[in-house]
């Protein structure tokens, strides 16, 4: 079976299309600093390869599609119910569904939901002290999203470092666009650093971050402000771009910007690595220890600046970063020195992988 995946991030549009479940890969591509979806989809070039199925990285369905589904009506209505808790993807993922309905008639669409491995999480992890109504009734509870690259990673460190998934304790640091930390321990997320929504967490390019809620209402009264207007400056002039001023808050540019004297771009920069420092010593707290922290993503992979900063004074959790290492090298590879307590990771992550395996799984070796 020919499994087109198709991995429509908050900026980039990747795919890969792989033949399971041998998992060998057939054809792939990449689009960065997208703007159009379904310009972008339409781009995707499978070769002579025919396509026996579509499986999408989804995002958010709420609590009743933490899992791996086949797209049908119910799938579509609770993605288009959670639209308002992730404008930003559920849109784009609507819209590519209707495009490859439109393109490939008759092709299974699969859904693989980011909140699938973050299903795992201690019930104390995953509770906001709101009214019960709002957790019983509306589904209003931590998720934690990008679960297909934390698996991946949790299950890639394990392998890169030959030692049994089941005793490591890792933090992974997904770090792009969009980015999250999980806390693994023995394969299972724990905690994580995104919560009912993508927004939440570290600050993203354009999206804010953590929040006080009561800011947000703060100025919606002072304002005049109504929830769309709100939603829109959030995720849009929010996160990274609103603390440097710099237009899409692409990590590339920002650091361009510092290294030429932009005082708010080196602080955005700092900002986001504080944030990353802060998380990795609260999971390292939630999992009694750590043993390795493995970091992925366009930023994680490729910027050494990011995760020096990162990793600053970390030293007393028994992290350490080799300069050398740090700085040069490609491919998945170790950072830090060989006698670290703490194994520091550079890993290219694989999300189609993870959700090929997943729509693989539930549709059967379907011609």
């Amino acid at each position: 079976m020919n499994i087109l995946v198709p991995n429509l991030g908050s900026t980039s549009l990747k795919y890969q299309v792989l033949e399971m479940p041998s998992e060998r890969v057939l054809a792939r591509g990449r689009f960065e600093r997208v703007t159009d979806y379904r310009d972008a989809i339409s781009q995707i070039n499978s070769g002579d390869v025919p396509i026996h199925a579509v499986a999408f990285k989804a995002v958010h369905a709420g609590k009743n599609y933490r899992g791996t589904f086949l797209i049908d009506a119910g799938v579509v209505a609770a993605m288009e119910e959670f639209l308002p808790a992730a404008p930003a993807h559920n849109a784009i993922y609507l819209t590519a569904i209707q495009a490859f309905r439109d393109a490939m008639p008759g092709v299974p669409l699969v859904a693989a939901f980011e909140t699938e491995f973050h299903a795992s999480m201690p019930e104390h992890a995953t509770r906001y002290g709101v009214p019960a109504e709002w957790r019983e009734q509306y589904g209003v509870r931590r998720y934690g999203f990008h679960g297909a690259s934390h698996q991946y990673i949790g299950e890639r460190a394990a392998a890169f470092l030959a030692r049994p998934i089941g005793e490591l304790r890792t933090v992974s640091c997904h770090l792009g666009g969009s980015s999250s930390i999980c806390a693994i321990q023995g394969g299972r997320s724990i905690d994580t650093s995104m919560g009912f929504s993508p927004q939440s967490g570290l600050e993203n390019a354009t999206r804010h971050g953590d929040l006080d809620v009561f800011a947000v209402l703060y100025m919606m009264e002072r304002r005049g402000w109504d929830a769309a207007e709100v939603g829109r400056q959030l995720t849009r002039e929010g996160g990274l771009a609103g603390l440097s001023g710099i237009p899409g808050g692409d990590v590339r540019d920002l650091e361009a910007a510092a290294a030429a004297g932009n005082a708010d771009a080196a602080l955005a920069l700092g900002v986001f690595a504080c944030q990353v420092r802060k998380t990795i010593g609260a999971y390292a707290a939630a999992m009694a220890g750590l043993d390795a922290v493995a970091f992925t993503g366009g930023i994680g992979e490729n910027s050494a600046r990011l995760r020096s900063l990162c990793c600053a004074g970390l030293d007393f959790l028994g992290l350490r970063l080799d300069p050398a290492l740090n700085d040069t090298g490609a491919g998945d590879r170790l950072l830090s020195p060989a006698d670290s307590p703490v194994a520091v990771l550079a890993l290219a992550t694989n999300e189609e992988l993870i959700v090929a395996r997943r729509a693989f799984a539930i549709l059967g070796d379907r011609p």
